[in-house]
């Protein structure tokens, strides 16, 4: 007899395995923006700049709601990064009223040696895996998060 007669065994290795790595990959994540001298907040502030797409460029309300951060909480953390040369704040040229924050090309470098080591790291984990299973593990958990995301993944959804 089974000491959990309820407990399936197979789902709760898969949810602490995924836990498992999502600790090790944060962790690593850390890791590689400390050895750099960036915080993962300031990490963010400057991907969601990137992602703006050229000039790498968006409002301070635009940019806070992204970031799920008040006004204020973003203000306070745009002067450490602007310190740091890795932002400007520019007024606009048409309404001197607003300001846009734009990515430097420090803060460009700066994000990209971060995405790159951060890049080898990921490689490395899966190179566990043959590219076949990569693609497998990547359906699946496409999959898992359609389902827990209220869609109704189908098989053929993967």
């Amino acid at each position: 007899m089974r000491e959990l007669e309820n407990l399936d065994p197979v789902g709760e290795a898969i949810f602490m395995r995924l836990a498992v790595l999502g600790r090790q990959q944060t962790q690593r994540r850390r890791d590689v923006l400390e050895a750099g001298g960036l915080q993962h907040w300031q990490f963010k502030v400057l991907l969601m700049l990137r992602r703006a797409g050229p000039p790498y460029t968006q409002s301070p309300s635009r940019l806070a709601d992204l970031l799920g951060l008040t006004r204020g909480a973003l203000s306070a953390r745009l002067a450490a990064i602007e310190e740091a040369g890795w932002i400007v704040r520019e007024s606009d040229a048409g309404d001197r009223r607003r300001v846009h924050v734009r990515l430097t090309p420090a803060g460009n470098e700066t994000l990209v040696r971060h995405l790159g080591e951060e890049e080898r790291g990921e490689r490395a984990l899966l190179a566990a895996l043959t590219p076949a299973e990569r693609q497998v593990l990547a359906d699946l958990l496409r999959k898992m998060v359609l389902a827990a995301e209220g869609g109704e993944p189908t098989s053929s959804s993967c």
